[in-house]
């Protein structure tokens, strides 16, 4: 059975106000909808740190108005491009949502057909998003390092930026590869919790930026980096011959 599709949909909604930027839940028509061949029904979206930012008017927002929110997860409604049946789940993260075209934060959402993927079989909405954006990309970043040949007996892999949704999770994921991770991070009392997702040693935030020699004592067969900025350049420095780094943060400075 097709589920009808309403007249309205409602979203959080970050708007200019003079100087001022503020969030507010607004009931919108579908014509307020960007433009996609691909009507989803949003049952679940996550929330990151560029997520809270852009809640409270900051960071990654182009335009305004706008609905953060830079995943979702849902169910097709219409699809014009024919590829995808009302009712299929699907997964949508990337491709600038919730920054340059309205994201997840909302009741429905429109996406070109080629930036989704389909709901995995054997999971639901509420555990995609449970990953979200930070653990897919700490995937990709994990697998990345397999790809360039770093494995488990090689030596200790970095993960900067540890504490945050990319990093912890790509402890958990080294470690129950067998890697040997040490987690660098500005949050010392974090320690327990970081041990528990599986890092063998924790450095201070400090320690990595510190490395600014061209070439400094080789030590990790392999980095994560969330940071970016002088930590990128220490972890470059600091690399075994051979090593590889997967980059995929800029909070400290772009790379």
């Amino acid at each position: 059975m097709t589920t009808p599709t309403p007249d309205t949909y409602r979203a959080l909604r970050v708007i200019q106000d003079g100087d001022e930027k503020r969030a507010e839940l607004q009931t919108l028509p579908l014509s307020e909808l960007p433009e996609g061949e691909v009507l989803i029904a949003v049952s679940h979206s996550s929330l990151n740190y560029k997520d809270g930012l852009a809640v409270t008017g900051k960071g990654i927002l182009r335009q305004w108005p706008m609905t953060p929110g830079i995943d979702l997860a849902g169910t097709v409604l219409d699809d014009a491009s024919g590829t995808y049946a009302p009712g299929t789940a699907v997964i949508l993260t990337g491709w600038g949502i919730g920054e340059r075209q309205d994201g997840g934060y909302a009741t429905l959402a429109r996406a070109r057909a080629e930036w989704l993927v389909r709901q995995p079989a054997g999971t639901d909405a509420a555990w995609a998003m449970s990953v979200g954006t930070a653990g897919f990309t700490a995937m990709l970043a994990v697998m990345a390092l397999e790809d360039a040949g770093v494995r488990p007996g090689h030596g200790e892999v970095l993960v900067t930026g540890a504490a945050g949704g990319v990093g912890s999770t790509a402890i958990a994921l080294l470690s129950a590869a067998g890697f040997t991770v040490t987690a660098s991070t500005g949050r010392p009392e974090e320690e327990a919790y970081l041990r528990e997702l599986g890092a063998s040693g924790i450095i201070g935030r400090e320690e990595v930026p510190a490395l600014k020699r061209p070439l400094e004592k080789e030590r990790w067969a392999g980095v994560v980096d969330t940071v970016g900025g002088e930590t990128l350049a220490g972890a470059y420095a600091s690399t075994r011959t051979h090593g590889a780094l997967a980059v995929c943060g800029i909070a400290g400075a772009p790379a």
